[in-house]
């Protein structure tokens, strides 16, 4: 009787993973990005007496060199946002100042948008798989609901800012959100309060040159808030159809 012969090996269970500095690699240049704006002091001049202060010699700037002081905006901008640090409505009070409002308006929602998609990259790059394969049942569920209908969850968080900018910015990336539906929502979702704050702005000067603060609370009267409260309530609900008509 020949010999019978050897046993196939075990087929793969799946793709292993690379290298820890292969998936780390974006994250690492985030913190490193943090830590050379921490070196430099931004966070101590994204604030409203460091734009008082240096209003005239901003303003000046952007009249003699305007293009290209609205693509060192838009890139401080991603820079800020990329690396979490505070001071991103300062940025959008200083655009409006600077450019106007609708100007002012559309480079801080392109900036607030690019610098969330980098954080979202690199915390799905590093993290989400890790994360996904060690989720249990529960947190498994929560990864497939914002895989199905985070577009417009992500949209009612952008509308309604109730939680931390930084945190709506990894949440999804962890859950294994597709990069689209999060850059679409992020772009969408942080129009109307960009388009107050860059709109505050614009009348900042004459503020500033009195000695005043600008009203930020604005964003909480109810002829604001109201509406934001709407879109946010249609955006769940488009979620709420989607997944009725699935079922």
């Amino acid at each position: 009787m020949p010999d019978s012969p050897p046993p196939a090996p075990d087929a793969p269970s799946g793709p292993r993973p690379g290298p820890a500095w292969r998936r780390l690699w974006p994250l690492a240049l985030l913190l490193a990005g943090l830590g050379l704006a921490y070196a430099l002091g931004l966070h101590r001049v994204l604030n409203l007496d460091a734009l008082a202060a240096h209003r005239a010699a901003l303003a000046g700037f952007a009249t003699a060199r305007p293009a290209l002081a609205l693509l060192l905006y838009l890139g401080l901008y991603i820079l800020v946002v990329g690396a979490s640090l505070p001071g991103a409505t300062v940025l959008t009070l200083a655009g409006g100042l600077l450019f106007g409002p609708w100007l002012g308006a559309a480079a801080a929602v392109l900036g607030a948008t690019l610098g969330a998609c980098l954080v979202f990259l690199a915390a799905r790059h590093a993290l989400a798989g890790a994360l996904l394969r060690r989720a249990g049942p529960r947190l498994a569920r929560v990864a497939e609901g914002l895989r199905r209908d985070g577009f417009w969850v992500l949209l009612s968080l952008r509308l309604l800012p109730v939680l931390p900018f930084w945190l709506v910015n990894l949440a999804p990336a962890l859950a294994g959100m597709p990069l689209a539906p999060y850059a679409g929502a992020t772009l969408l979702g942080i129009i109307p309060a960009t388009a107050v704050f860059a709109g505050i702005g614009a009348g900042l000067g004459q503020v500033l040159e009195a000695g005043g603060r600008p009203d930020l609370s604005v964003i909480l009267s109810p002829g604001i808030l109201l509406p934001l409260l709407g879109l946010a309530a249609l955006s769940l609900l488009g979620a709420w159809w989607r997944r009725r008509r699935a079922a």
